[in-house]
């Protein structure tokens, strides 16, 4: 769509702002990214944001109309319907049906492994762990031959799951190592997301620091 112009709001450690910046960056299309205080959050933005959260895809047309699109599948299901590049889905309507219900998979998985990363203390902690595993465990049933989640092209779940193992990497490995220990598909589909270019650009270089910095303020379990 060269006669559009795309501008993503975001935050620096919002991973569903991850999704659709991986999406822009896997199709290679220009894109403005402005990043916004979530804790202060601006009356610009407020007007915006229906939901008062990131990201939103601002499309400014060439006559002159601007659109707001908010939710983060929503925007990257749009740009798979109108930006170039490589398809981030299978031509197969079986097929993809089945990957867009991993998508939504992602929801409670991520839900799981948040409240593990901020719990307070070691019941939650322990209860929100063995549920992540437990999910991780129904992924390693269905992952494929690898390195992405249905093989060898990178798709649209490799996107949404991508900015969720992040987080592992950065937290102490003592506490990471026993979540994947005898998940070899989990484990080594996790790994080429963390090489894969995409992944790597979306975020700010001083990411890690941030997000420990973060875990410190919510005085989550694990960050002590």
């Amino acid at each position: 769509m060269s006669d559009t112009r795309l501008t993503l709001i975001s935050h620096p450690l919002c991973p569903f702002v991850q999704r659709a910046a991986i999406v822009l960056l896997e199709k290679d299309v220009p894109f403005e990214r402005i990043n916004v205080d979530l804790a202060a959050k601006p009356d610009w933005f407020l007007a915006l944001s229906p939901t008062g959260k990131v990201p939103l895809l601002k499309v400014s047309q060439a006559d002159g109309e601007e659109a707001i699109l908010f939710e983060s599948m929503v925007i990257c299901e749009y740009l798979e319907e109108t930006q170039g590049g490589p398809p981030m889905y299978p031509g197969d309507a079986l097929l993809r049906a089945r990957q867009r219900a991993w998508i939504e998979f992602a929801t409670p998985t991520m839900a799981d492994a948040w409240q593990f990363l901020h719990a307070t203390d070691r019941a939650t902690a322990d209860i929100k762990q063995a549920a992540f595993r437990d999910r991780l465990q129904r992924l390693e049933e269905e992952l494929a031959a690898g390195p992405y989640f249905a093989g060898p092209a990178f798709g649209m779940v490799d996107a949404v799951y991508a900015p969720l193992f992040r987080y592992f990497a950065i937290i102490d490995p003592a506490v990471s190592r026993p979540i994947f220990e005898g998940l070899p598909r989990v484990s080594a589909w996790r790994a080429a997301l963390a090489a894969r270019l995409s992944v790597r650009d979306v975020v700010v270089e001083d990411y890690a620091e941030r997000f420990r910095e973060h875990l410190r303020q919510h005085r989550a379990l694990i960050a002590a």
